[in-house]
């Protein structure tokens, strides 16, 4: 490749990202429905068909910035997991993770979870960031666990409802630790924390 057709696309990648970042922006100040590729172009100070060179819409964009929300995700899972003071205390460590990811990222978590998007989960087609969230609910279980697979959908599954019941305010926030803790005790098999029956 040539040093021309490299500058291009780093140009185009700083373009691409640039578009991600302003969306999110824009999502987590005004919300989803403020997200227009009018708007998106003059934030970014782009063109529309510059913007639609990127992205052929905003379900494209959502997308995007989804994918970018999983690799955080996954890291955020990881360190908790790692940090944990052992393997019995991992699961509580994630769940914990999720939900504060989950409350503190209200727009990307909607982004990533309930808004429509072109990713495609659980296939040969999963991108890799998807996968390594998910695998960080995996690790939560021994690998002599031969449903330790079942047990991440169903973990993940559970702090999904949580996530979103509470961000709607059906069930109220105060309730969460409780709320882990019955969680990972009766299905993750791990100690309650200091203090919990």
């Amino acid at each position: 490749m040539s040093a021309i057709s490299e500058r291009r696309e780093r140009e185009r990648a700083h373009r691409h990202q640039l578009i991600i970042t302003a969306a999110r922006e824009l999502a987590e100040t005004e919300g989803w429905e403020a997200v227009t590729t009018r708007r998106l172009a003059d934030r970014v100070e782009y063109s529309q068909p510059v913007l639609y060179s990127h992205f052929n819409g905003k379900d494209a964009i959502v997308s995007a910035v989804a994918l970018d929300g999983f690799g955080e995700l996954a890291t955020h899972l990881r360190r908790a997991r790692q940090a944990a003071p052992g393997p019995a205390h991992a699961p509580r460590a994630v769940c914990r993770a999720y939900l504060d990811f989950a409350t503190e990222r209200p727009a990307l978590y909607q982004a990533m979870f309930i808004l429509p998007t072109e990713l495609t989960f659980a296939s040969a087609e999963t991108p890799a960031p998807l996968r390594a969230c998910f695998d960080e609910f995996v690790s939560c279980f021994p690998p002599a666990n031969e449903r330790r697979e079942l047990f991440a959908e169903v973990l993940w599954g559970a702090l999904h409802g949580i996530a979103v019941l509470s961000e709607s305010g059906r069930i109220p926030p105060a309730g969460q630790e409780e709320r882990i803790d019955l969680l990972v005790t009766r299905f993750a098999d791990s100690p309650a924390s200091p203090g919990t029956p």
